[in-house]
């Protein structure tokens, strides 16, 4: 995310690190339902001690909730940074979808059976499909999937009036790419990775066992559920601004392979030392995504030397450190990279201390 969000700034960047301008994929779109995965698959044990003997407490729920609205509360901090007005402020975004995806997956699956949970699953992917695809818009009809016309963007627009501000004129009157209705798949994205996880902890934590046959399990499900996207995606393309429910399955079935992958090297065969620097990233993964995306946006924001033509920091830094000496891809990646970095080191000294800062 940190590759993608600075080098997504700059006149020119390589593909892989661009997200798809509407359908199809790229690895930067992955990014994000890779995280809300994982965040689900987290969940099958931070919420394991709560079953049906050992009923939450309102605290509990309270925790939860509060968690949410901080997450979204720093969304909003990230959206209006530096000037906050109220009435155009873009009011979804990344870390508002992830709070509302967690609160929502969270009291789902600490108040239904497990069945009624894949039921509620089934609803909102085939449900949302549906809405898409059948519920006529005024002035486009049903079915039209693009940035104006889909069933989402027209529900946005009616809940959320800024949501047509999103990145300015140029988009004028979409739906937003993180808007509210597109997060009803993204809950079924963050309850499919809470399902693996549940299983990962029955089969391997519970019984104490870990092997390759669990490994192979997860890949082949994985392959599956890439299947299930791609056919789908036969009559709802594989679109991340939609958050379609092909890409749901598509991104699952992708990030089951990586987690197989993950579990034989350090679960089955004890490789464990080539993942300690991205725990030292994911150990404060919140902060630093606040704190560079803050960073990014001081750099645009703030320019060096005056007049109307003085370059923002970033443009200056990026011409001059970069980009006097490579092409504009590369000085855009390069630029990336070093802030990857920077921000690594930062981390690794919160890590050195002892210093975790959650929400």
């Amino acid at each position: 995310m940190l590759l993608v969000n600075k080098a997504g700034i700059t006149a020119e960047v390589y593909p892989w690190l661009a997200h798809a301008d509407w359908d199809g994929w790229t690895l930067a779109d992955l990014v994000f339902p890779f995280f809300l995965y994982i965040v689900g698959v987290a969940m099958a044990f931070s919420l394991a001690k709560y079953t049906s003997n050992n009923q939450p407490t309102p605290a509990v729920y309270w925790r939860i909730v509060r968690r949410g609205l901080l997450l979204f509360a720093l969304g909003l901090l990230l959206n209006g940074f530096w000037s906050y007005d109220l009435s155009t402020i873009r009011v979804m975004g990344v870390l508002q979808r992830i709070s509302l995806a967690y609160v929502v997956t969270a009291l789902l699956v600490l108040k239904l059976p497990r069945k009624a949970q894949w039921g509620a699953t089934a609803v909102l992917l085939i449900g949302y499909w549906l809405a898409l695809t059948v519920i006529p818009v005024p002035e486009y009809g049903a079915g039209t999937l693009t940035r104006v016309g889909n069933f989402g963007a027209y529900i946005d627009r009616l809940i959320i009036p800024s949501a047509h501000l999103y990145a300015g004129d140029q988009f004028e009157n979409m739906g937003d790419p993180e808007g509210l209705f597109g997060t009803l798949p993204a809950i079924a994205t963050t309850l499919l990775g809470y399902f693996t996880g549940t299983w990962l902890r029955t089969t391997a934590v519970i019984k104490g066992v870990r092997s390759s046959s669990q490994s192979t399990t997860l890949a082949m499900f994985g392959l599956g559920s890439l299947v299930v996207g791609q056919v789908w995606s036969i009559w709802f393309p594989i679109n991340k601004k939609l958050w379609s429910s092909s890409f749901v399955m598509f991104t699952v079935g992708l990030a089951l392979l990586l987690l197989a992958a993950c579990y034989e090297l350090i679960e089955v065969r004890g490789q464990k030392r080539w993942g300690k620097p991205l725990e030292v990233l994911g150990l404060n993964s919140i902060f630093i995504f606040v704190a560079s995306v803050l960073v990014i946006k001081l750099l645009v924001k703030t320019n060096i030397g005056s007049g109307d033509e003085a370059p923002s920091t970033y443009t200056w830094i990026y011409e001059h450190v970069f980009l006097s000496w490579s092409g504009a891809a590369t000085a855009g990646f390069l630029f990336s990279f070093a802030t990857l970095l920077f921000w690594w080191v930062v981390a690794y000294g919160l890590h050195w201390r002892r210093w975790y800062i959650t929400v």
